[in-house]
């Protein structure tokens, strides 16, 4: 099967770097290439940022355009609908504001280049979404932004693709670590359908799960958000139901490596990986300590994207940073410089 095929299977889906310049835009490009020769689905595109411009603004070089053909859908903001590069129809204008103003919701005539400035929020990235869907769209693209990996969480678009390369780190262990720190985040396992409704409707706060004749109770700690606990305090008392947590928001450092030291395994549950902002060295040492990280939504990580050179211009070694990186891993890696190739999956 090929990449293409694999993507039109699910109704939306985001392509989310690690850095800027990890080449999202030829991981774009060759999706929409590959989808135009090889499927008739219906295509939609839009960014949660700036892209498709010919200069990166930060370090003044040279960015590859973003490809649209006939038949595609895209939004952006109404300064970039005038200045595209190719002839479209415009569907609707929406009064939801992108970072650079309302978007355009438009269809392309013909094949041609386009600057993409769509909805800036999650919740605008939804709504956006569930209109393209209801015009006929088989699948939108988002093309995320530079460490806003929010744009792939499972709430927002159901597929995505990371995109890694030379501009995290030049070099391939550090580049490989840190991209499969990542890859481990994205895979953590999802909790029972059970618990999973549970807990679906909590909006906010740090609760206790317990288990009282095979049924979920879940007990509200009267904490607003793990970044609010305090050790040596009356928070401490968090495991007085037992040692399975969910946290509805952010977690970080400070909270896991609390949890890090319990002396009994504790059973975190956040909502997504989306919501967890901590280092390599804290995740791996809470794990490695018998503790266990589960999420209420899982995404579906379909391949990595590699980009080997760097914007500063040096060049890895393509094959050893894709072998690398696939014998920590298990979706495909697809090296963004050789797309003339139909990549199989």
């Amino acid at each position: 099967m090929l990449l293409s095929d694999k993507i039109v299977g699910y109704k939306s889906l985001s392509i989310v770097g690690l850095e800027k310049n990890t080449g999202k835009t030829e991981c774009l490009n060759y999706i929409l290439h590959s989808i135009h020769k090889n499927s008739g689905k219906t295509i939609a595109v839009s960014s949660i940022g700036l892209d498709g411009e010919t200069t990166d603004q930060l370090m003044q070089t040279a960015k590859p355009e973003i490809n649209l053909y006939e038949g595609m859908w895209f939004v952006t903001s109404e300064k970039h609908y005038r200045e595209k590069q190719l002839t479209a129809i415009i569907d609707e204008t929406s009064e939801r504001n992108s970072a650079l103003g309302k978007t355009v919701t438009a269809r392309a005539l013909n094949k041609g280049n386009i600057i993409l400035a769509g909805p800036s929020d999650t919740a605008g990235i939804k709504a956006m979404i569930a209109r393209l869907r209801k015009k006929g769209v088989d699948t939108v693209i988002v093309d995320g932004a530079l460490s806003r990996l929010s744009a792939g969480a499972p709430t927002v678009t159901e597929a995505m693709i990371l995109a890694t390369g030379a501009a995290v780190s030049g070099n391939i262990p550090e580049l490989v670590y840190r991209t499969k720190f990542i890859y481990d985040l994205i895979c953590l396992e999802e909790v029972d359908s059970v618990l999973k409704n549970s807990l679906s409707g909590i909006e906010n706060g740090v609760y206790a799960i317990s288990k009282e004749e095979g049924e979920n109770i879940v007990h509200d700690l009267n904490i607003a958000s793990s970044l609010l606990f305090k050790k040596n305090s009356s928070n401490e008392d968090i495991f007085r139901y037992g040692h399975h947590l969910f946290v509805s928001g952010i977690v970080g450092n400070k909270f896991l490596d609390f949890l890090k030291l319990q002396p009994v395994p504790v059973n975190l549950v956040i909502r997504d990986f989306s919501r967890i902002f901590v280092t390599p060295e804290v995740f791996y040492a809470y794990l490695k300590k018998g503790h266990t990280l589960q999420v209420l939504d899982r995404n579906n990580l379909l391949a990595i994207c590699v980009n080997p050179q760097s914007p500063e211009g040096y060049l890895l070694d393509s094959d050893t940073l894709c072998d690398a990186l696939r014998r920590e891993v298990e979706v495909p890696v697809v090296d963004v410089r050789k797309i003339e190739t139909d990549y199989v999956v």
